[in-house]
């Protein structure tokens, strides 16, 4: 085995996700396993780079980790020869410029998502990235979590039948920040910086739906700003210019309806934070972020409605648990697995920026039937 050195530029570590998920549980945790074995014969062995503009949470960071380089000079490490990929999980307003930066220095690019804060900015990176011939990839890690990886497992199996529905609940009590410190960053809670929960969650909701059931092919929404006045992390108040939580009803390819509620302002009465069912003629079957349940056609109950007796049936337990393949594994660093091969040997790629442009597309259609008070149609020209 001969062992090939990938310097990964990583900017947005001192942030939240970019440092728990992508560089501590991915990139760390990958050279904690040894490296990626590329399957040739070659061992990917992931060297980060911790970029930003925070020096000294930046050198205490890579002191932790014991990280030898890191810089707040981006320009820098995107002339370097040696860096081959730029990571980027900034705030969302400041990813399409410095991804644009670092296309045009010739890295390959993988990135959170909401790509751009729009479509044309989201289309322009994407061909941006494919007229440079760079290798590009947006991270849609909600695929391969391992309640809907099991999903997915029944779906292709045609499990399903005819898929009618689908439901989606998303969504927790986010603390305002006066009483309780916020569990997520106030930069999410204002319009101008690219926050809002359609920009961030509708992204994934049209990859999952793409993979499952078909893609999205006409949004009517309603998005909302429950909580108007919320403390940031110094403590003082600001308006919130964002919305918090969005309702949605997608149409998709094949007519089955999907609907999504989407809400940092719910408080959860269900066993996971993310939950997803989807009915069909031949089965349904609910999953979350581990857990997956099924009911087949053949098991199906026959429950009558009764509102003068209380409910004698226990419908949970009419339900089987789907068991896993024995491969789970955090959903982001089995990305960050599949790309770094992709960076290396090439083939068929299909979680790209276009993917990623798809997402955006989304949100900002739901935002405009929320504005305009109608159903749109998605264009099936997008790519």
């Amino acid at each position: 085995m001969t062992v090939r050195t990938l310097r990964i530029a990583m900017n947005g570590v001192t942030g939240r996700m970019g440092h728990r998920q992508h560089l501590v549980r991915s990139v760390l945790a990958l050279r904690e396993q040894g490296g990626v074995d590329a399957g040739d014969g070659t061992v990917l062995w992931p060297e980060p780079v911790l970029v930003g503009r925070d020096g000294p949470r930046l050198k205490a960071l890579a002191a932790r980790h014991k990280i030898a380089h890191w810089s707040t000079d981006l320009d820098t490490v995107l002339a370097d020869p040696a860096v081959d990929v730029y990571f980027d999980a900034q705030v969302t307003a400041a990813r399409e410029a410095a991804l644009r930066r670092a296309i045009a220095a010739g890295k390959h690019v993988y990135c959170e998502k909401p790509t751009a804060t729009g479509l044309a900015g989201a289309l322009a990176l994407a061909r941006l990235a494919q007229e440079a011939g760079v290798r590009h990839g947006v991270v849609q890690d909600k695929l391969f979590l391992p309640g809907l990886r099991k999903l997915k497992r029944l779906a292709d199996s045609g499990f399903f039948g005819r898929v009618l529905a689908v439901r989606g609940e998303f969504g927790y009590w986010v603390h305002e920040g006066d009483r309780r410190p916020a569990q997520r960053p106030s930069w999410n809670y204002r319009a101008e910086d690219g926050g809002g929960i359609a920009a961030d969650m509708f992204p994934h909701w049209e990859y999952v739906l793409r993979e499952l059931c078909g893609p999205v092919r006409a949004v009517q929404a309603r998005l909302a700003t429950h909580i108007p006045r919320r403390w940031d992390e110094q403590g003082d108040a600001y308006e919130a210019t964002a919305d918090d939580a969005a309702y949605a009803v997608l149409e998709l390819q094949g007519g089955a309806i999907a609907q999504f509620n989407s809400s940092w302002a719910v408080r959860v009465h269900r066993d996971e934070l993310l939950e997803l069912q989807i009915d069909g003629t031949e089965g349904s079957a609910v999953a979350g972020l581990w857990r997956c349940r099924a009911q087949h056609r053949t098991a199906t109950p026959r429950p009558v409605w009764d509102p003068d007796a209380p409910a004698r049936e226990d419908f949970r337990a009419q339900w089987h648990e789907v068991p896993g393949d024995g491969r789970d594994d955090n959903a982001f660093k089995a990305q960050w697995e599949l790309f770094l091969r992709h960076v290396v040997l090439g083939g068929p790629w299909r979680f790209d920026l276009f993917a990623g442009a798809r997402g955006v597309q989304l949100a900002e259609l739901a935002r405009r039937s929320s504005a305009e008070g109608r159903r749109l149609t998605v264009p099936e020209a997008t790519p």
